[in-house]
């Protein structure tokens, strides 16, 4: 399946009520197109990275009662797993799309990552544009754009506080021209992910 694009319907999708009646929609429309981008961008994330990359979608299986708020798919070195690693992150929830090179609070080793960005933070800077945005927590909308965090903060708490969490990269308004044309859309999914490459590999040692 070639990868077509988002609508806006995807984006509605988390307006359905019940954990089973949104996961089926989820199953149906979007988790196809996640199959086929991990499909479409295969090749480039193995040969950005140099490692073999695989390609994971969130499945929710623990969820009993309430339905998800937000659904992705993540590119990792590892084949089991992605949450204990670093890795890249493509997710929907209902008012933007989102891509992330992401670092949560699952993830081991997050003492030894943080100290080697705080050592890096001037040429992080300088490969990563200013209007990129920066999360600190996974499970909220919200993000700050990379001018105006503090980065220094961000990683020493990510060095520090076990839960601590730091994901970078650019949010997508469910309009977007972008989102609706399959071939544009893996063009900029792989732009993104080639210049948050130089983080992974600092991540990565």
């Amino acid at each position: 399946m070639e990868f077509a694009g988002f609508s806006t319907k995807d984006f509605d999708i988390f307006t359905i009520d019940g954990l089973e009646e949104r996961m089926e929609a989820i199953r149906e429309n979007i988790q196809p197109k996640f199959k086929a981008i991990g499909e479409g961008l295969f090749d480039d994330m193995s040969n950005m990275t140099g490692n073999d990359m695989y390609v994971h979608i969130a499945q929710h299986a623990r969820r009993t009662k309430n339905p998800p708020n937000d659904t992705w798919m993540a590119f990792c070195h590892n084949k089991r797993g992605y949450k204990k690693h670093p890795h890249f992150q493509i997710g929907l929830w209902d008012d933007h799309l989102f891509m992330w090179l992401a670092y949560i609070y699952e993830m081991p080793g997050k003492q030894e990552i943080a100290n080697s960005f705080l050592n890096h933070i001037d040429d992080i800077r300088e490969s990563v544009p200013d209007d990129y945005a920066v999360s600190l927590d996974h499970t909220r909308k919200d993000a700050t754009s990379l001018s105006e965090i503090d980065l220094e903060q961000a990683f020493t708490r990510l060095q520090n506080v076990k839960k601590a969490e730091f994901l970078i990269g650019r949010y997508f308004k469910p309009d977007d021209p972008i989102l609706s044309d399959g071939k544009a859309f893996l063009k900029e999914a792989k732009n993104t992910f080639k210049t948050l490459t130089p983080l992974y590999k600092i991540s990565m040692g």
